[in-house]
């Protein structure tokens, strides 16, 4: 499973940080919305919708949302991105609420109609939010956004990697055997968390000093790491417990080793809001 997982990795990441860098934000944020919104479709599984007229009708509402808060944002002095920041910060305040949730492993978990609608709405809150943060970090900067959004991401990747290498070789081992959530995800250990950390702090500050942060903003870059990873665990896990909740191991079976989409953009779509309001409110 390792050696797939890498080989699958080492497909996807070049792809990935090519678009990134020379994709404009217009087209990036297209190509974005394709993966976020195959995400979504995964995410009505969580939800068990399982009517494809249902799916295809939430979906084009979500692709409709989308496409109106582009289209607000233009005007004759240009885009502005306020809209964008707005649901952004909306984004970080859902998954605050999030990992209350996470404490409360039985709430919305008993297959009605109410569960259901309320799952539907975090799928929204979950992606869309992440889908602006992506947008407004890319175009900020002039031309080091592109930069800095490789960095939230790999920030995420590279936590992900740390911790699950962590955990394979350390799980258990410095923390007496404690884990993060054993009810919601068993494998996942305090010494993955700790390996994630250091993973994407490194990251962090190798790939800030690429996208141009000076000395005096490194610390600044090092906390919103911290915060990034942080987030991206609560993403993880919430997405674990939607897939407890159905009974489901991985959200699809697209990316050999991997799992779904889902499984893939879970973390990112916690840490982008947060990577993306931490780095505006310590201005670098």
């Amino acid at each position: 499973m390792t050696r797939t997982r890498l080989i699958a990795a080492l497909v996807m990441a070049p792809m990935a940080i090519a678009a990134i860098l020379l994709l404009p934000t217009p087209w990036l944020m297209a190509l974005a919305a394709v993966v976020f919104l195959a995400g979504l479709w995964e995410w009505f599984d969580l939800a068990e919708v399982d009517d494809s007229l249902a799916r295809a009708v939430l979906l084009a509402a979500n692709l409709a949302l989308m496409v109106a808060l582009v289209w607000a944002s233009r005007s004759s002095s240009g885009f502005s991105f306020v809209l964008l920041q707005i649901a952004t910060v909306i984004g970080v305040v859902w998954w605050l609420l999030a990992l209350a949730w996470l404490g409360r492993y039985g709430f919305a978990s008993n297959h009605d109609t109410h569960a259901r609608a309320i799952k539907l709405a975090a799928g929204t809150l979950s992606l869309v939010p992440a889908w602006c943060a992506l947008a407004w970090i890319h175009a900020d900067n002039g031309d080091t956004g592109h930069r800095w959004l490789l960095v939230a991401l790999a920030v995420v990747w590279a936590a992900d990697s740390g911790a699950y290498f962590a955990g394979r070789h350390f799980g258990g081992r410095l923390f007496s055997g404690r884990r993060l959530a054993p009810r919601i995800s068993p494998n996942k250990t305090l010494e993955g968390l700790l390996g994630g950390l250091l993973a994407g702090v490194a990251t962090g500050i190798g790939l800030g000093l690429f996208a141009g942060a000076g000395v005096a903003q490194l610390p600044w870059v090092v906390l919103a790491s911290v915060i990034a990873v942080l987030f991206s665990v609560v993403g993880d896990l919430f997405e674990s417990l939607l897939k407890r909740h159905v009974g489901l191991k991985d959200s699809g079976h697209l990316i050999p080793g991997h799992g779904g989409v889902l499984d893939r953009l879970d973390g990112v779509l916690a840490a982008l809001p947060a990577f993306a309001l931490a780095k505006a409110m310590f201005g670098f």
